[in-house]
């Protein structure tokens, strides 16, 4: 019997344990694309983007299958007859899939189970042609050979519709799962963060909700619920809430929500984790009181609560230079009691992110766009990755860099150079990190139209498919250097404007200013910023005060 192999070469470009997804539907977006997004949060993964080829298999074919977060063996199951070339969480016919892991109750967890979710997610891409087809074949395989993962939570779209697929195993000794899938209304958003959204869905909405048939009859076998199926929830019954479900997951959820939905506060008693089964729970979307721009969802991921109950920025774990950010891990202790930190959407773990665009009017070459960063949301500027993709930019799948080997040649240490030298330093450097975040997808956006209308010319008027496609992957190498180029000048000129903390003076033109003998002038030394003078003395009342002459 023949076999191919599904290495996951680990995953690099998958495995994530703390991760965020929006979904925006087609009537609800600017232009008329679908919209989901993803930030792969988890501290030590190295973020690679890959490619996996479309082909036709033997009959009799199989593939093995590894766990995508530990690289373990589970099983060999048979290859399809056709396969669909995926360029990350994207395939051919702007399919595109994402997740959140959500836990859930760890004993329904099998590790006798077959497929893990990151493999269930790539098969669903290599297999399927739209949103529908790719839930069926998913919740297929898992039925069939097993699941061996925590509850996930599927971000499901494709160029016309967008899903939330929730699921869970059913212990060591069932095969299978239990699962509900939920179509987006096309004039709504949503979004999932780590903690099953789904809660009570209408059963008799056969177009618009899908379901394993035991969902609720398992759930009462178990003892997790007991009620009439009219009061069934998935998330109360598979994931219950408590204080860390609802504060560092469903509040990234609602600070989306935030943005772009009117009314919000209505919902803070929901996701601030101290009113856990007595508070109003959180719908699954909203219809946004505006449609959003592909902008809008980048700037989305780029949240850190600013503005809300949650801001980060305005008390003193901010530190000197007001940054929204944290160590980890979230929870600490001091002097015997329990403390946490707020969780972010935009956070330092983040190996990745992306931006699935999907676009229903354009040829599917065209259409479907995989937004790729490498590195924090806020720390990137996005780039386009056309669907049809075949050889990823090397700077998005370095073959020498790892997580542990640097390479100049490797977006993933390039990004994470700059960022790191921004952290320490937020208020003082991040202005110049936005500036050049902001100059790419600018010039992105306006460039992007006058190029689409010719690719769409020679594909519409020329018949000419492999032309076109080799115009989209040449653009896609084309922008990522374009970054990297960027990126590295930018790293260039944030050590030297900002060496030790002090700030080099610039002329107008950009040039720094020079003394009549042609060396800088000396630097500016800003010291600390007012609110944090005001922290300083408080905690150290007078013993820096200067005597009086």
């Amino acid at each position: 019997m023949r076999k191919t192999f599904f290495l996951l070469a680990f995953l690099l470009a998958w495995p994530a344990f703390a991760c965020t997804n929006f979904l925006v539907g087609r009537k609800a977006s600017a232009d008329g694309s679908v919209f989901i997004s993803y930030s792969a949060d988890s501290y030590g993964m190295y973020g690679r983007l890959r490619h996996w080829p479309a082909g036709r298999h033997a009959a009799g074919e199989m593939i093995e299958i590894r766990d995508g977060d530990t690289n373990k063996y589970l099983s060999h199951i048979p290859q399809a007859a056709e396969t669909y070339s995926v360029v990350g969480q994207i395939n051919e016919h702007q399919v595109a899939i994402t997740e959140t892991t959500f836990g859930g109750r760890p004993e329904l967890e099998d590790p006798k189970g077959g497929i893990d979710y990151v493999s269930l997610m790539r098969l669903g891409l290599q297999r399927a042609r739209t949103a529908r087809e790719a839930i069926e074949v998913m919740t297929a395989l898992v039925a069939e050979h097993g699941y061996a993962s925590e509850g996930e939570s599927f971000s499901i779209a494709d160029k016309n519709e967008v899903w939330i697929m929730e699921m869970i195993g059913k212990g060591p000794d069932r095969k299978g799962t239990v699962w509900v899938a939920v179509r987006i209304p096309d004039d709504c958003i949503a979004a999932h963060a780590n903690q099953s959204r789904i809660h009570r869905f209408d059963r008799k909405d056969k177009k618009n909700v899908l379901f394993s048939k035991d969902v609720i009859s398992f759930a009462r076998e178990k003892g997790y619920f007991n009620g009439s199926d009219e009061e069934f929830s998935f998330s109360a019954a598979y994931a219950p809430a408590d204080f860390s479900s609802q504060r560092y997951c469903d509040a990234r959820a609602w600070s989306f929500f935030n943005r772009f939905v009117d009314g919000m506060e209505r919902y803070l008693d929901f996701v601030d984790g101290k009113h856990i089964g007595t508070s109003e729970v959180m719908p699954l979307y909203f219809k946004p009181k505006r449609e959003l721009s592909r902008q809008d969802v980048f700037a989305a991921m780029r949240d850190h609560y600013e503005g809300t109950p949650f801001d980060i920025t305005k008390d003193a774990g901010s530190g000197v230079y007001g940054a929204p950010y944290r160590p980890t891990p979230l929870s600490w202790e001091y002097e015997g009691r329990q403390y946490f930190n707020e969780r972010p959407i935009s956070t330092q773990q983040a190996a990745y992110t992306v931006v699935a665009q999907l676009r229903s009017w354009l040829p599917d070459a065209l259409g479907g766009i995989l937004w790729w960063g490498n590195d924090d949301p806020n720390m990137v500027a996005y780039t386009p990755v056309y669907c049809h993709t075949r050889k990823v930019p090397v700077c998005y799948d370095t073959p020498e860099a790892s997580d542990v080997s640097f390479s100049w040649d490797s977006a993933f240490w390039i990004c994470n150079w700059v960022a790191n030298m921004v952290y320490p330093r937020y208020s003082m450097l991040f202005p110049a990190l936005e500036a050049a975040r902001s100059e790419i997808e600018q010039q992105q956006d306006e460039e992007l139209p006058a190029f689409e209308a010719k690719v769409l010319t020679i594909i519409e008027n020329e018949r000419d498919t492999e032309k076109a496609e080799a115009l989209l992957e040449e653009r896609t190498s084309l922008y990522a250097e374009n970054m990297m180029r960027r990126w590295k000048k930018l790293g260039e000129y944030l050590i030297v404007k900002f060496n030790d903390q002090a700030v080099k003076v610039e002329n107008p033109d950009g040039n720094y200013k020079l003394t009549p003998d042609g060396i800088a002038v000396p630097p500016q030394r800003p010291g600390f910023p007012e609110n944090f003078k005001a922290t300083i003395v408080r905690e150290t009342q007078d013993r820096y005060l200067m005597p009086a002459e």
